[in-house]
């Protein structure tokens, strides 16, 4: 158990030395803490100098990581070994980039390549006007209808990669169980050149159904029953229930019970990004996560960036105490990330018993939530310089500017330094006061700094590196999870909330007697009315 560990009790106690808790005074007392403060993986950049922890405790980390044998537990979960204990699963999202590290033994592992093949094939043949519609229409639009990891991983690449691509085809992304959602996404769009792709691995996900069955009766309505054939794709595990639906059996591309939710992003789920784009794009995000999955099998702990960003994100948490993280990208590109992020992070991490089913005694997950820069400066940025929480910020910079003017890009990057300078070391009351600053706002102006940020910069938003910062958190969580012994890879939460879903759905569409608390049944009442 980590927290009963030698290793732990000593982080426990590097967190009591008040001069290792203070940025000014280590950066005062290591001039070379800008430099040295920094890993690397694959072509991605950490710089973790400003945060808030010393060089005993990163050291003690790799103690702690060698006592809870994280090598060999990351290995046993690259061979296949049980790693979703609750579901009996494998955890084998690596395999479908990394064929070298392909176990033989696992179900489905030997389809991989031809199921590839077979969704990228179809892709292609779609862009190129091969494929066509019912009435002989080139495809023009594609909707893809799926929720939680079905939809967030393909729609962050989606808009990320739209400003260095111009897509042939495009993509819209449907999950909200909401009418006005996918209404006002279809009334734009023409049925004859629509391609509707339904994901959902066990194709029986209430939200997507919903909208699939919306999205269909809408075809139908134009076009006839018949064009459910020439125009509906399904990306899901049951391929009985997908042709019940009324979808052909070489139009349904399947992933494995092994491939979770959110970790399935370079699975056939990521089909719509191969259609808007092209299969090389895809490849080319699986080439670039699969430059970061090399690093797994054997962590240099002093180097590794991904292992230092997930033990730094453990002790934020469990030292520090700060249970909120802010991740800010400086790219408009990658205005979705953090939303992708939250599912990635929260929905695998944010766990109260351990892997064994007893009571954590080690917080497991922060609260993530972020915006673009600069548009987040002037919304909530006040809070995280001045607020009562303490709150650790994540900027991801881009090194390349992709645009035509220098000094945009330059700009964007100075407000991303200058952010995680002034959390760093703020503004003192004597500085203000040397600045002749009215004695009535000091207090106002003042800024205590000693605020911790971490800097991931990214070469450029391409396929490649933004597959690899997909892999670069995947990494990161996973390691965490390991490290606090909680399974980062089922989500009972979730489960029982679409359940308690389906009762209300019930209660509110009959008259019958209500046993719910007297707060939800009142509320059931001012719905039947």
């Amino acid at each position: 158990m980590t927290h009963k560990s030698k290793s732990w009790t000593r982080i426990k106690n590097l967190g009591k030395i008040k001069k290792d808790l203070d940025l000014a005074k280590l950066f005062k007392k290591d001039d070379t803490r800008g430099r040295s403060f920094n890993a690397s993986i694959a072509d991605l950049e950490l710089d973790f100098s400003k945060s808030i922890i010393s060089k005993k405790a990163l050291l003690e980390f790799e103690k702690l990581a060698k006592e809870l044998n994280l090598q060999s537990k990351i290995f046993d979960l690259l061979q296949g070994k049980i790693a979703n204990n609750t579901e009996k699963r494998s955890v084998g999202h690596v395999w479908l980039r990394s064929k070298n590290f392909r176990p033989k033994s696992i179900l489905g592992v030997s389809e991989i390549d031809a199921v590839q093949t077979s969704f990228l094939d179809f892709s292609d043949k779609v862009r190129a006007g091969v494929i066509k519609g019912f009435t002989g229409e080139h495809f023009t639009d594609v909707v893809n209808i799926g929720i939680g990891g079905s939809d967030l991983g393909p729609a962050m690449v989606y808009q990320a990669l739209g400003y260095s691509h111009d897509g042939k085809i495009k993509c819209h992304y449907v999950s909200n169980i909401d009418e006005l959602e996918i209404s006002t996404v279809l009334r734009k769009l023409n049925p004859a050149k629509t391609l509707i792709v339904v994901t959902s691995k066990t194709f029986t996900t209430s939200e997507t159904l919903k909208n699939a069955a919306y999205a269909k009766n809408w075809l139908v309505q134009s076009l006839g029953d018949i064009a459910t054939k020439f125009h509906f794709v399904a990306i899901s595990a049951n391929s009985r229930e997908s042709q019940k639906f009324g979808i052909e059996p070489d139009k349904i591309f399947p992933f494995w019970d092994w491939v979770g939710g959110r970790f399935s992003l370079l699975s056939s789920v990521g089909l719509s990004i191969a259609i808007g784009y092209g299969s090389e794009v895809f490849t080319a995000l699986q080439k670039g996560a699969s430059k970061v999955d090399q690093t797994l099998t054997i962590i240099d702990y002093k180097t590794n960036a991904a292992f230092i960003h997930a033990v730094i994100n453990i002790w934020n948490l469990n030292i520090l105490k700060l249970n909120s993280l802010a991740v800010i990208p400086y790219s408009s590109a990658l205005s979705r990330f953090p939303a992708y992020l939250q599912q990635l992070w929260m929905e695998s991490n944010g766990k109260s018993v351990d892997k064994q089913g007893r009571a954590v005694k080690l917080a497991t997950c922060p609260i993530i939530f972020g915006e673009p820069g600069t548009n987040s400066q002037h919304s909530f940025f006040q809070l995280l310089h001045q607020g009562t929480n303490v709150i650790p910020v994540e900027f991801i910079i881009v090194k390349e500017n992709q645009g035509r003017d220098s000094l945009f890009h330059k700009s964007l990057i100075a407000n991303a330094l200058a952010q995680s300078f002034v959390l760093a070391f703020g503004k003192s009351k004597k500085e203000l006061k040397e600045e002749k600053t009215v004695d009535d706002l000091i207090s106002h102006k003042e800024m205590k700094g000693n605020r911790p940020s971490m800097i991931l910069t990214i070469p450029k938003v391409d396929a490649v590196n933004l597959g690899e910062l997909i892999a670069f958190y995947e990494t990161s969580v996973i390691i965490q999870g390991l490290l606090l012994n909680i399974n980062s890879f089922d989500q009972w939460g979730v489960e029982l909330g679409k359940k308690t879903a389906e009762k209300m759905l019930n209660a509110l569409q009959n008259d019958e007697k209500l046993d719910f608390d007297s707060g939800t049944n009142n509320q059931i009442k001012g719905f039947r009315n």
